[in-house]
């Protein structure tokens, strides 16, 4: 048995690249588990299974941990710290950080959402969630009457009741489909959320294009799918936007999301697990039994080396895994879909609408280009090859809730962050020449929003140490290259129900079985977002792999 020559602690996800603490290699030859990926569903096993007195090794390729969930400074000489992938919170269970004892917090956002409109001639939008009686008279002015806002309450109302349901099970042995039915108990919301495409009860709730395209977008963000696709991929990404603590809120984690990491890994070698960064994992090689060790083979910048495991819980894309145990790859990846742009403004754009402050509009989701038709006719080009002539897009600003990743000297000449998110942009328009329509995107995404603004966007930008505007992008691509999601999908896959279908074949299936987390393996355990119940910021997969494997 081979070893490793450091161990190589890393950072804990804040981005600047771990160093090591010169730990001296493997401690031991077989261990309980090792975990491939230090990504935070991985931190999340590695701290459970620690705390249950295993045996832990967290074997990252890269130099710190936390994977798509860290914080980091892209622009050079600035002090902002900005969480340059996953950006929010709401699908990670309160349990979770009460278990593991995570220095960790979230911050509510004071608006839910602003969503610019030109009615009349005259510039306005949709305000949700401020107060009840400003988003009431909201609705109002922007449709006329209040018919849409008691449609938006009664509609959401039905959600909020499901997410209430079915959140808790999320940390629960995994129900089966009639299980779950039968805990929401209410047969006109289990069709319209699970059985009819989402753009059915868009329809039949609201009468307003705008109303239309702000609830539809839930169903979108990262997912490539129509309002009436029969695949009802869009409903599955719905859910999980809107079931989030039970009530569907999204927080802005304080401190950047590389806090959440810090104290995962914290946690984790506090209960005395041992993390080393620097080690790419090449290979995992099992009897097909468990009843021998699996063994993990490595590289590092020195050489290679291999370690055994009695379980191996797998933080990667179920796609990765089967490379990994030297299986033919699984059918070609569902692509992402998105754009995901970073900027840090010298102060916040003025805007059209003048009846509305600035740093309340940004201060929730600021919805851009995402009417109804407006998705649609995105939706539709893209799938025929083109780059919306309309790109769709929502903002957050985390500075506003959050000041703390940002310098002082930044907070105090009133420096903001602006994070945004684009829909419909499939990684398959990028395939032919990524560099080049990443600028043309970018370029019209950014109009899109000076339609709305008072001055350009690029008007606010900060600079960098050399005179660069603080502003990057990254498209599908450039997510598979960096962080290796396949087909740069933030999911890893096509998002699951939460649920088992008894009936639907599970077997040879990666993430199914008792916990979503199972493979055909004994010994091998998918921890990442590919699995059942995975995907976003949660650390659900994390916990119900170690479940599986305390055998719970």
């Amino acid at each position: 048995m081979t070893t490793f020559g450091r161990d190589a602690h890393g950072d804990g996800g804040n981005g600047r690249g771990g160093e090591g603490d010169g730990g001296g290699g493997l401690r031991r030859d077989v261990y309980d588990d090792v975990i491939v990926g230090g990504g935070h569903n991985g931190l999340v096993a590695a701290a459970y299974l620690a705390r249950a007195g295993r045996s832990v090794l967290v074997l990252e390729r890269l130099g710190h941990t936390g994977g798509a969930a860290v914080s980091t400074r892209p622009f050079a000489g600035v002090d902002a710290r900005l969480s340059r992938y996953s950006y929010l919170v709401s699908l990670l269970p309160a349990k979770i950080v009460r278990d593991l004892g995570l220095d960790f917090a979230v911050r509510r956002r004071a608006v839910s959402s602003y969503t610019p409109a030109e009615r009349g001639g005259r510039p306005g939008g949709l305000l949700v969630g401020a107060d009840e009686g400003r988003t009431r008279e909201s609705f109002a002015r922007l449709t006329g009457s209040e018919r849409e806002y008691d449609s938006w309450r009664a509609f959401y109302g039905t959600v909020r009741q499901v997410a209430g349901k079915v959140f808790p099970t999320l940390t629960e042995p995994l129900p089966t489909r009639a299980q779950l039915r039968d805990r929401i108990g209410d047969e006109e919301a289990w069709r319209m959320l699970f059985e009819e495409p989402l753009g059915r009860a868009v329809e039949e709730h609201f009468a307003d294009d705008l109303v239309r395209g702000v609830v539809l977008t839930d169903g979108l963000i990262g997912t490539f799918a129509d309002a009436h696709a029969p695949s009802l991929a869009q409903n599955r990404c719905f859910l999980y936007h809107v079931i989030g603590g039970g009530t569907g809120d999204w927080d802005v984690p304080v401190g950047g999301m590389g806090a959440l990491t810090d104290a995962l890994a914290g946690a984790a070698r506090a209960a005395g697990a041992h993390i080393a960064t620097g080690h790419e994992v090449l290979r995992i090689d099992t009897d097909g039994t468990g009843t021998e060790p699996a063994e993990v083979v490595f590289r590092t910048a020195t050489g290679e080396g291999r370690v055994a495991a009695r379980t191996v819980l797998v933080n990667a894309s179920p796609r990765a895994l089967a490379e990994l145990l030297g299986q033919e790859p699984l059918s070609p990846p569902a692509e992402g879909a998105q754009l995901k742009v970073n900027m840090l403004l010298r102060r916040l754009p003025r805007l059209r609408d003048t009846s509305v402050d600035p740093r309340e509009a940004f201060g929730g989701t600021f919805h851009i280009a995402e009417g109804y038709a407006e998705l649609a006719r995105a939706h539709a080009e893209a799938a025929a090859g083109e780059l919306p002539s309309v790109p769709p897009s929502e903002i957050y600003c985390h500075s506003l809730t959050d000041p703390t990743i940002l310098g002082p000297e930044l907070v105090e000449q009133g420096y903001q962050t602006l994070t945004l998110f684009g829909l419909h942009t499939p990684a398959r328009l990028f395939e032919k020449d990524n560099q080049g329509t990443r600028e043309v995107l970018l370029t019209a995404t950014l109009a899109q929003l000076d339609a709305h603004l008072a001055e350009p966007i690029t008007d606010c930008l900060a600079f960098d140490a050399d005179g660069r505007p603080c502003i990057e992008a990254k498209t599908p691509l450039d997510l598979e290259r960096e962080l290796r999601l396949p087909g740069g999908n933030i999911f890893h896959r096509e998002l699951s129900w939460p649920y088992r279908d008894a009936d639907a074949g599970d077997a040879g299936a990666f993430g199914t079985g008792r916990w979503g987390v199972e493979t055909p393996y004994p010994n091998v355990l998918l921890c990442g977002a590919g699995a059942v119940r995975g995907g976003g910021v949660s650390g659900v997969p994390g916990h119900n792999a170690a479940m599986a494997a305390l055998g719970r």
